[in-house]
């Protein structure tokens, strides 16, 4: 039996889970993605909410999970996990948009890799306790230009958390909207394949 003929079956079963997970799944696969990333925005409000309400110090401000295992918040890894999580969601849910959805999602998706990167050197800078451009702290490359701004280690973290799922965030939910709701026009144009939309009214059955 040849090497090619023992591969087959693998590459034929992901072409079925991927094709599976982008159809008939596809609506209850974005509704599970949609709570983890809606769960980790509370997460980060949670943490807003300690510094720029409560005023506690922003070590201190762990977030909700962050209170009862420190060692998550300090050592990058809830957010590390979270990167990883959103990025696979983000390339797998991709095939099943359409027209100018996908274009949003994959906006989306490309900041989530950038903003994965930075979070791997964190994690790797945590690891090597080697830090980037002598810090004092593990730093990524938008936050050490931050820091020019000002001299506190931890300056900016929370604000940039907050951004970077902010402007991943956005794309998102204009590419759900826009996937669930689409025009006559792409509606026409790219037939829909899963559950996930909506008929736009007035369109006829022929259309």
């Amino acid at each position: 039996m040849t090497t090619s003929t023992l591969s087959a079956p693998r590459v034929s079963g992901w072409a079925n889970m991927m094709d599976r997970l982008n159809n008939v799944w596809h609506e209850r696969a974005l509704q599970v993605y949609l709570f983890i990333v809606l769960a980790h925005w509370a997460e980060h409000l949670t943490q807003a909410v300690q510094v720029f309400v409560l005023g506690w110090p922003r070590p201190a401000s762990r977030g909700f999970l962050g209170q009862f295992f420190p060692w998550l918040a300090k050592s990058e890894t809830l957010h590390y996990g979270y990167a990883i999580v959103m990025l696979i969601g983000l390339f797998l849910l991709r095939p099943g948009f359409k027209g100018s959805s996908r274009t949003w999602w994959t906006i989306s998706l490309a900041i989530q890799f950038w903003h994965h990167i930075e979070h791997l050197l964190l994690q790797a800078q945590y690891a090597l306790h080697q830090n980037l451009f002598g810090s004092a702290v593990p730093t990524s490359i938008l936050q050490w230009v931050l820091f020019q701004l000002g001299d506190k280690p931890h300056q900016f973290r929370v604000e940039l958390h907050l951004f970077y799922n902010t402007v991943v965030f956005i794309p998102m939910v204009i590419a759900m909207y826009k996937h669930m709701y689409p025009s006559k026009a792409e509606y026409v144009a790219h037939p829909p394949t899963c559950s996930c939309t909506r008929k736009p009214a007035g369109l006829t059955s022929a259309a």
